[in-house]
């Protein structure tokens, strides 16, 4: 089977990895350019670029799909696998392969098309979530289902924890899929679109916490949003604000002070939220590192958050 693999994030190296190993092996990789990352922006290279040059596979990173058509129908594809790529792909590159064009999405379709999918179900309070793999069509996450498999998602899951999960649960998907288009027993599930629902992809400003929220839904978006966008509140210290990170594990508490306020007996540090209070027991200062919440109170004196 000839495959192009179109990826750029981590959760796409299971799967890559499962065709270099398995196979088929992929014709050409093509993935976002290299971006600046870090305080001194170096230009650095998606990890799966880096794999596929150590393994002799060709890399194509166009500013867009389309830029590269010539180059990649030139490659003759009967297959072609996309997961996490980051763009959405022009009509010229959707009719380059000659059996299928695949996506693999980490939500249960149609629930949570779109980016922030992992993020999503944890935040919701799903009790499971899953690998999709979906024909590919002009409509976002739209297409019919080839099949999807389901994991439960554990009691303190983080969106970096079941990243991973779902990111090897891909490569079983991916090889049921290509095992199925092969013979030709692939179907095609339409989606419902009243059933629908869209996460666009999450910026770091996201992660601000409002305490006026329930401390439940607190407690699953700070494990939701960890490591990306991550979660803060601006800390009231002495009058002045200064940013904080808030970081998995929280407990709901029973009870606790009025919305914003913080109890601070003991080294335990409590928040009041809308409904309910949210026990603190990791924090990151701006410009400092992580530490304990019983740490953080010896240091500092928050007055409240908000």
């Amino acid at each position: 089977m000839r495959l192009l693999f179109i990826a750029t994030g981590d959760i796409a190296l299971p799967a890559f990895r499962h065709l270099l190993e398995h196979g088929p092996r992929p014709l050409a990789l093509v993935t976002q350019p290299d971006k600046p990352v870090g305080r001194h922006q170096t230009l650095t290279p998606p990890a799966i670029k880096t794999e596929a040059l150590a393994a002799g596979i060709p890399v194509h990173q166009p500013e867009r799909t389309g830029d590269a058509a010539e180059t990649l129908a030139a490659l003759d594809p009967e297959v072609i696998v996309v997961m996490a790529y980051g763009q959405i792909l022009r009509k010229d590159i959707l009719t380059l392969a000659s059996k299928a064009i695949i996506n693999l999405h980490a939500s249960l379709l149609p629930k949570y098309r779109g980016a922030a999918c992992i993020q999503a179900a944890i935040d919701a309070g799903e009790a499971e979530t899953g690998i999709t793999s979906l024909h590919v069509i002009r409509e976002l996450d739209a297409g019919d289902v080839i099949l999807a498999r389901r994991i439960p998602i554990a009691k303190g899951e983080t969106g970096g924890s079941l990243h991973d999960r779902l990111a090897d649960l891909a490569a079983e998907v991916l090889a049921e899929t290509l095992t199925k288009i092969s013979d030709g027993s692939a179907p095609r599930t339409p989606q419902d679109p009243a059933l629908a629902s869209y996460v666009p992809k999450l910026e770091r400003d996201d992660g601000r916490i409002d305490w006026t929220q329930p401390a439940s839904a607190l407690e699953r978006r700070i494990r939701a949003y960890d490591p990306w966008p991550g979660t803060f509140t601006t800390a009231i210290e002495g009058g002045k604000e200064r940013r904080l990170k808030i970081l998995p594990p929280t407990s709901v508490a029973a009870a606790g002070p009025d919305c914003g306020r913080i109890s601070s007996g003991d080294g335990r540090l409590i928040v009041g939220c809308g409904d309910g209070a949210l026990e603190i027991h990791c924090v990151q200062p701006e410009g400092g590192k992580r530490m304990s919440a019983a740490d953080y109170l010896r240091g500092r004196k928050p007055e409240a958050f908000r």
